[in-house]
Order: structure tokens, then C-alpha cells, then sequence
């Protein structure tokens, strides 16, 4: 692909990207140390970076002695994976939001286990450079969840017919607030879209989360999309 084209489309979402991180403290942790490099000489003098590794073990290291915020990591690394990294960092108090930039899509066991240890959002490496690391970070920093649809052939299908139905059916509302989940919405966006009150909102999700057994909204999102109760938004 010629990216000649982007390259002030580019510069803008570097831009963007560094002014959300200017909110975190981040560890940032790549398979490829070329890519890990060109990420590092792209943050601007106002980022708190915590730590930049290529390996599972480094980046625990790092987030546990400087108690970061943000995790951002490829699926594959040096030492480890990216969704043993996300499990173990989850587990952490307080734990970080995460960010999984997904370099091999069919790699379905490492995308699950982030998924299911509460990953707070997912993109694609093959589209970064159409913006979609700073609109995950916008997404997942406003307490939204963020996963790309380029993901949905690959991991959604691939996982097709488990058993995971709802411990409990959801009424007609929370199913109205998990289709809003889908589309990256925050609590203040399904409220404003649904005429809600923050606490009804906040107490619907609450009740999705639970009747769907999930971790995260992120997790809630593609159960619901994987058992047919809400539909891929259409302009993701």
C-alpha cells in the first residue's frame, strides 16, 4: 500500500495520539524493536513513558514498579505474548487500561485470552495508519470499549457456536445499552441517546456485564455480537 497519500492525515493522528497519552502514564511493550523504536521517537517531550520493553516480563516489571496507567502492546513479542502480558497485567492493583495492536490476526488463543482477561480495547496493526491507535486511546480513555471490525471474520466467526449463552436473558433495554457498547459509546453518550440518567445507565451496564458473564465491556461486546443479540454497527 502507498501511504504517500496520508502522510499529513498521518502527522495529524500522531498528534492526536500524543495529546491523549499526555493523560497517562504508559508502558509500552512491542515484539518488533524497529516498531518499538519508531513509536518512541514519534511520543512528544510531554509523555509520561514508564517503560518501553519488548518482552512479557519487562513490561510486568514496569508497570508494577511504576504503577502505569496504560498498557499498549502488540499480540506478539520477544518473550511472552500479548494476551498472557494483559491477563497478568489485570490482575495488577490498580490495573492499567489496555490497548492490543493485533500484528497476526488468525493467532485466535492469543486475541481470547486478552478478550477474556478484560482487554479494554483492540485494533489491527495493518490499519494504524489510518488513525486507529488514537481512536482506540480516545475510546478506551473516555471508558469505552474499542474493537475494529477488521477483527470480525478472523476472531468473532473463528469462535462461533462456544458455550457462553447469558447466565440470565437481558431485557429490552440492556440490550439497547450492549448494541450502544458495540458502537464505542460512553456512559454519557447511551444516556444522552437514550434519555437515561449516569446511574441508570451505569446500573444497566452493570447488569449486562453480569448476565454475560464478562470482564469487560469489550468482552460484553463481542459476546453479544458472537450469540446474535446485537448487531456489528454498520459505520464502525
Amino acid at each position: 500500500m502507498d501511504f504517500t497519500p496520508l502522510i499529513e492525515q498521518m502527522r495529524g493522528h500522531v498528534t492526536s495520539g500524543n495529546t491523549l497519552l499526555e493523560r497517562h502514564r504508559l508502558v509500552v511493550c512491542f515484539g518488533s524493536p524497529m516498531t518499538l523504536t519508531l513509536f518512541l521517537s514519534a511520543l512528544g517531550p510531554a509523555q509520561q513513558l514508564a517503560g518501553a520493553t519488548t518482552s512479557e516480563s519487562d513490561a510486568l516489571d514496569r508497570l508494577r514498579s511504576t504503577k502505569a496507567d496504560l498498557l499498549l502492546c502488540t499480540d506478539r513479542l520477544e518473550q511472552g505474548n500479548g494476551g498472557s502480558l494483559v491477563e497478568a497485567a489485570k490482575q495488577l492493583q490498580p490495573a492499567p487500561s489496555t490497548l492490543l495492536v493485533v500484528t497476526q490476526p488468525r493467532r485466535l488463543i492469543t486475541i481470547r485470552r486478552a478478550v477474556d482477561a478484560g482487554c479494554d480495547g483492540i485494533c489491527l496493526e495493518s490499519q494504524i495508519g489510518q488513525g486507529t491507535v488514537a481512536q482506540a486511546l480516545e475510546t478506551i480513555s473516555a471508558g469505552a470499549a474499542y474493537i475494529e471490525k477488521g477483527l470480525q471474520q478472523q476472531y468473532l466467526q473463528g469462535f462461533c457456536g462456544i458455550g457462553d449463552a447469558p447466565l440470565a436473558p437481558l431485557t429490552e433495554r440492556e440490550l439497547e445499552v450492549l448494541q450502544r457498547i458495540t458502537a464505542n459509546a460512553t456512559n454519557p453518550e447511551i444516556a444522552a441517546d437514550l434519555f437515561l440518567s449516569m446511574e441508570t445507565v451505569k446500573s444497566h451496564v452493570a447488569q449486562v456485564l453480569h448476565k454475560l458473564d464478562a470482564r469487560s465491556r469489550l468482552q460484553a461486546a463481542i459476546k453479544g455480537i458472537r450469540l446474535g443479540l446485537v448487531e456489528w454497527p454498520e459505520d464502525r
